[in-house]
């Protein structure tokens, strides 16, 4: 494995961006797993797979923010009047409400709850239309 040297903290370029992205993906897979347990739609071996993976990954978040001399804690996005990207210290549990909810809750509830989103585009230049696209996104942890 190459080694990958130190760089200047949490202004180090492109890493806490990813990193941050890491973690509420992995946060919102966490919820997502929990969910399906308190369901009861897991076995006990897909929930000790989901976690071992769940934990290896958290490991992995914390291992690059140290290498990359980033707080963990700095990866909590403070988005003003929508408040956080994760949720404060104490955490999250699906399910329960908040009373200022973190954008990870609102994903988590509307990956619950399911959403279709859909549209056309069309892009063009010069009075030309160049592209069209007809966009159906379904957005849900359930199967479909």
């Amino acid at each position: 494995m190459q080694a990958i040297s130190k760089s200047k903290g949490s202004d180090s370029g492109l890493a806490p961006l990813l990193l941050t992205v890491v973690e509420l993906i992995r946060q919102l897979m966490e919820a997502q797993v929990i969910r399906r347990m308190d369901a009861g739609n897991l076995s006990d071996s897909e929930l000790d797979r989901a976690a071992e993976s769940l934990q290896k990954l958290e490991q992995q978040v914390v291992q690059l923010c140290e290498i990359f001399d980033i707080d963990p804690a700095d990866l909590n996005i403070n988005l003003g009047e929508m408040g956080t990207l994760l949720p404060q210290s104490g955490g999250y549990y699906p399910g329960e409400t908040s009373i200022q909810p973190s954008i990870l809750e609102l994903l988590d509830r509307l990956l619950n709850t399911g959403v279709v989103v859909e549209g056309d585009l069309d892009l063009g230049l010069a009075q030309l239309s160049l592209v069209h696209a007809k966009l159906r996104l379904v957005l849900t942890s359930k199967p479909l």
